[in-house]
């Protein structure tokens, strides 16, 4: 039997060389549901309560919107998640009730509404028999305050028309995502909606849905995932345009902040990156008019493939000597009522990244 075992071994090699060579991978085929979800359940946090309600939405995100379920992905959103919320669906901000009213006031004073009128809408009984303003002191979680604030607007007289742009609540759900994000995303939502979009941002399904789609929903070059954890935060392609600004500062020799805003979109005047990239005209060889249109790309991938992009990164490294970076944490400091101490757009990226590597030690 030794005799024919070195024919036996020949053989095998020649049908897996014959493999090799003829182009086609082996087909792997999808996991189904239930192996996704026990997949997320290996993957959660130990301490994670209802571990099986937390594995069927999100499995359920990824189904609908055809993302690829790999440890990868997967520890990607429960980063976020657990940065975010640390597994609460609804979780509860300190002091939001004077936060909440102080940037009521703040907007009131922006658009020149007086402070006496907000006090005396905000002393009107609602139907649970305390005041608005009790309410909106007792209130724990953003999912409280943006439904007091949704009966405010209905029940005050003019309140749509004075209160309707004040709601302090923007962003929602185990994943903070921005709830006017949410909206624009709402056409393929695979769940029955029986209230508003924004009332579902604060649901664990609609939270991780569209939390889902705004870290994994769109199509990047980058290396590594520290970058979507910082576009995350400051928006699609931040990463990616904040080396861009990179890249014209050094062409230029022009400072400019490094925080992904390509163009000004409240303005028709050209904005800092604008007039940089302007001042590199004729070494682009381009007219402002095209300058402006391919700067409009810079919330799409095309973006790269434009000429303005390819030629100021041309520039950059000859200036450089050496290529620079084609993605950068934004420099972008990050404001929000409920944020008491310095932070940045880095700093959130970094920590989610730490919560990243500790998923896939558990895979």
């Amino acid at each position: 039997m030794h005799v024919y075992r070195p024919l036996a071994l020949l053989g095998a090699l020649l049908v897996l060389a014959g493999c090799a060579g003829s182009g086609s991978a082996p087909q792997v085929a999808p996991l189904s549901p239930a192996q996704v979800q026990a997949r997320v359940e290996r993957l959660l946090p130990a301490q994670t309560a209802d571990r099986v309600g937390w594995a069927r939405d999100i499995q359920v995100a990824f189904t609908a919107q055809g993302i690829e379920p790999s440890t990868q992905n997967l520890c990607a959103v429960l980063a976020v998640t657990e940065q975010e919320s640390t597994f609460q669906v609804d979780p509860a901000v300190p002091g939001l009730g004077k936060i909440a009213r102080q940037e009521i006031d703040r907007r009131a004073a922006t658009v020149h509404v007086p402070a006496l009128l907000v006090s005396a809408a905000l002393q009107v009984r609602s139907a649970t028999g305390k005041s608005y303003s009790e309410r909106l002191a007792s209130a724990r979680t953003e999912k409280q305050l943006s439904a007091i604030f949704d009966d405010f607007i209905g029940m005050v007289p003019l309140g749509k028309t004075l209160f309707g742009t004040f709601n302090p609540v923007h962003t929602g759900g185990p994943m903070q995502v921005s709830i006017a994000f949410a909206e624009k995303q709402a056409r393929d939502y695979p769940y029955r909606v029986d209230g508003s979009i924004r009332q579902e941002v604060f649901s664990r399904r609609g939270g991780m849905y569209f939390g889902i789609a705004h870290l994994l929903g769109y199509p990047v070059n980058y290396p590594q995932p520290l970058y979507r954890f910082a576009d995350f935060n400051a928006g699609w392609y931040a990463s990616r345009n904040a080396a861009f600004q990179n890249a014209v500062s050094r062409a230029s020799g022009i400072a400019l902040a490094l925080d992904g805003d390509l163009i000004r979109y409240d303005s028709i005047m050209p904005g800092t990156t604008e007039l940089a990239v302007r001042a590199l005209g004729k070494q682009l060889d381009m007219r402002n008019p095209s300058i402006r249109d391919q700067l409009e790309q810079g919330d799409s991938l095309d973006f790269e493939k434009t000429r303005l992009y390819q030629r100021v990164f041309a520039l950059a490294d000859q200036a450089a000597g050496q290529p620079v970076p084609r993605q950068l944490l934004p420099g972008i400091e990050l404001k929000s009522p409920k944020i008491t101490r310095k932070l940045t757009t880095a700093w959130f990226a970094k920590r989610v990244d730490e919560r990243y590597q500790r998923c896939l030690k558990r895979g």
